[in-house]
C-alpha cells in the first residue's frame, strides 16, 4: 500500500474512531443522566413511605432543586408557579397593587414610601402609617410576603385598609382602587446647580433606556452641560436596557457587549441602535459594591469607550447572563446561559462568586489572576472581578450609635412625630435642624431603647475572652475593667460627638415625609461625598480630561 494511501485510511480510521468515541460519550450521558433521575425518583418514593414523621412533598422535592441548582452558580435558580407574579414584578416593574412600599417598622406593618400619583398617594397614605388590616383580615402575625400577595391583585378591584397613624385614638379605614403600578427606573432627575444634571438609576426593567433618554433632554433643555448618573445600588435587569442606556452616551452601531456560552448559536454581540442623546457632554458615572450586571455594562462601557469618568467603589462583578426556559405546571428555570464581555474585550465576572465580602463585593484579587485589556485612549483596565472606579471614594462608615438609631427605627419615630408637629418645612436642599430641634430630638431619645456596643467594646469582649481561654485574666483584669468604663463613659457622649451625622440621617428621613423619594436624593446633595467628588471631576476639566487620558 503505498503512503498517501496508508494516510488516507488511517485519516479515515481515525474520524471512525473519534465518532465512535463521541457516540459512546454522548449515550454513556444519556445513561448517566437517566440513571441518576431513577435513583433520585425510587429515593424520594422510599423516604415519602417510610420516614418517621410525614413530609410536604412539594417542600421536600424544592429543596433538592434548589441545593441542586445552588451547587453551580448564585444566579441560576428555579422558580415555581407560586412566585411568577414576583418574578414578573422584578423584570417589568409593573404589577396591581396600591402603589406604596410597605415593610415592618418594629412589629407593625408600615408604610415606607407611597410612590407619587398612584392609589396610596393619591388617597393621602403617609409614610409612618401602619395598616392593622387589609379587607377585615388582621395582619398580626404575618409574614412579610404574606402581607405582600394582600395589598397585589388585580386593576381596578377594590382594597380595604385599617390603618392607625400617628397621634390618632383611633383606627380608620380607606378604601382604595388597585391600579396598574409601574415602578420608575429613574425615580429621580433634575439639576444640582446651574449646570450639572443628575439622574439616579435605580433599576433595568423595561423602558429603562427610554427614561434614561427622556431625562437627559430634559436637563440639557434645563441648562445641564455636565451630568451625574448614578448606578450605586442597582442590582442590574434586562440586557436590552442596559444597551439602550449606553446608547445614550455612545454613537449608534458601537458595539455595547457580547454574549458567549455552551449553545454557541446564541452568541450574540450587541451594538447600539438608535441616534445617542450626547456623546460629548462631561460624564461623571457614581458606583458602589451593589452596582451588579446592567448597571456593570454601562459603566464598562463608558469606561471602555472614555466616554465619561467612574466615581466611587469597585462594582459587584456579574459578568454571567441568564435566560429563563418554561417547565411544567406553569414553573420555570433562570439559567445561566453565557458570559458577557464589554467593548474592551474583558468579563468583569468575579473568579470565585461564591466568595464575597460581607458587602457583596468581591473584594481585592491579586495582580497575578487579573488580565490587562485597553480602553479606546490606551488606558489600562482589568477584568475578574467587577469594574474599578477611576475615582475611588472611600465608603462612609457609620458610628455605632447612627447604626443603633437607624436599626431600631428611632430616627423613622422621631421623623414622623416631627412630621405632624410641623406642617411645613423649607426646600430638601436648605433644610436643616436648628440646634435646639437637635436637643429636643436628645430629651425625647432619653426613655427610648438606645442600647448598642461599639467595636471597641467587641474588642474589649474578644480580649477578655482569649484572656481566660489563655489564663491570663486575672493579671490584666483591672486594667480590662477600666477600658470598659472608659468605652462605656465615651458613650455617653456620642449623641454630640456623631452629630453631624445623625443630624444628615436624621434630616432626609424628615424631608422624605414632605418630599416623598425625590426630596430624600435633593437632601443628600451638600453631603453625599461620591456627588461631591464627582462635581469636583466635572467642575475641573483639565483633571477630567487628563483622567480619560490615563495621565
Amino acid at each position: 500500500m503505498s503512503r498517501i494511501k496508508k494516510i488516507i485510511v488511517g485519516s479515515l480510521l481515525g474520524v471512525v474512531m473519534i465518532g465512535l468515541f463521541a457516540f459512546n460519550s454522548i449515550e454513556d450521558r444519556y445513561f448517566e443522566i437517566a440513571k441518576n433521575l431513577d435513583i433520585f425518583a425510587t429515593l424520594f418514593k422510599e423516604v415519602n413511605a417510610f420516614y418517621v414523621d410525614e413530609i410536604n412533598p412539594n417542600e421536600l422535592v424544592r429543596t433538592g432543586i434548589n441545593a441542586m441548582l445552588n451547587s453551580l452558580d448564585p444566579y441560576t435558580d428555579y422558580i415555581p408557579e407560586d412566585d411568577i407574579e414576583n418574578y414578573r414584578t422584578m423584570t417589568t416593574g409593573q404589577y396591581g397593587g396600591i402603589g406604596a412600599l410597605v415593610g415592618k417598622r418594629g412589629n407593625y406593618n408600615t408604610i415606607i414610601m407611597p410612590y407619587e400619583g398612584y392609589p396610596a398617594h393619591e388617597a393621602g397614605l403617609q409614610i409612618g402609617d401602619q395598616i392593622i388590616k387589609i379587607n377585615n383580615i388582621n395582619l398580626e402575625n404575618k409574614k412579610t410576603d404574606e402581607i405582600s400577595k394582600l395589598l397585589k391583585g388585580q386593576s381596578k378591584t377594590e382594597i380595604n385598609l385599617t390603618i392607625q397613624r400617628y397621634g390618632a385614638k383611633e383606627t380608620f379605614d380607606i378604601l382604595l382602587k388597585r391600579e396598574k403600578i409601574t415602578i420608575n427606573n429613574v425615580p429621580y432627575y433634575g439639576m444640582i446647580n446651574n449646570h450639572v444634571g443628575f439622574i439616579k438609576l435605580s433599576d433595568f426593567t423595561t423602558d429603562a433606556g427610554k427614561e434614561v433618554r427622556d431625562a437627559l433632554a430634559e436637563l440639557k433643555g434645563k441648562g445641564a452641560s455636565k451630568l451625574i448618573l448614578d448606578l450605586r445600588g442597582n442590582p442590574g435587569g434586562l440586557l436590552d436596557e442596559a444597551i439602550n442606556v449606553s446608547n445614550v452616551f455612545v454613537a449608534k452601531g458601537a458595539e455595547i457587549v457580547s454574549t458567549k456560552g455552551k449553545v454557541t448559536s446564541w452568541n450574540k454581540t450587541y451594538t447600539a441602535p438608535a441616534e445617542p442623546v450626547d456623546i460629548e457632554l462631561p460624564l461623571a458615572v457614581l458606583t458602589s459594591s451593589g452596582s451588579a450586571s446592567a448597571a456593570e455594562i454601562v459603566a464598562g462601557v463608558i469606561q471602555d469607550y472614555d466616554r465619561g469618568v467612574l466615581v466611587g467603589r469597585k462594582t459587584y462583578g456579574k459578568g454571567l447572563v441568564q435566560a429563563t426556559r418554561p417547565l411544567s405546571y406553569n414553573s420555570q428555570l433562570k439559567i445561566t446561559t453565557a458570559k458577557y464581555y464589554i467593548p474592551s474585550g474583558r468579563c468583569i465576572q468575579a473568579i470565585d462568586y461564591s466568595n464575597r465580602n460581607e458587602d457583596g463585593s468581591v473584594g481585592r484579587m491579586p495582580d497575578s489572576l487579573k488580565v490587562a485589556f485597553e480602553t479606546r485612549n490606551g488606558r489600562t483596565v482589568y477584568d475578574g472581578g467587577g469594574v474599578d472606579p477611576d475615582v475611588a471614594v472611600n465608603e462612609i462608615k457609620f458610628a455605632s450609635i447612627t447604626i443603633a438609631l437607624i436599626t431600631k427605627n428611632l430616627l423613622f419615630d422621631y421623623a414622623t412625630k416631627y412630621h405632624y408637629e410641623h406642617k411645613t418645612i423649607a426646600n430638601p436642599n436648605t433644610f436643616k435642624l436648628a440646634d435646639e430641634e437637635y436637643l429636643e430630638f436628645g430629651d425625647w431619645l432619653s426613655d427610648k431603647d438606645l442600647t448598642y456596643e461599639t467595636s471597641v467594646e467587641r474588642t474589649l469582649g474578644q480580649l477578655e475572652k482569649a484572656a481566660k481561654e489563655e489564663r491570663y485574666y486575672d493579671d490584666i483584669k483591672a486594667e480590662l475593667d477600666s477600658f470598659s468604663e472608659a468605652a462605656e463613659k465615651n458613650k455617653e457622649d456620642d449623641l454630640q460627638r456623631f452629630k453631624e451625622e445623625i443630624s444628615y440621617v436624621l434630616e432626609e428621613e424628615i424631608v422624605s415625609r414632605y418630599y416623598l423619594e425625590s426630596g430624600i436624593v435633593e437632601a443628600s446633595f451638600d453631603n453625599d461625598s461620591d456627588i461631591l467628588a464627582a462635581i469636583e471631576v466635572l467642575e475641573d476639566s483639565e483633571r477630567y480630561q487628563n483622567l480619560l487620558k490615563g495621565e
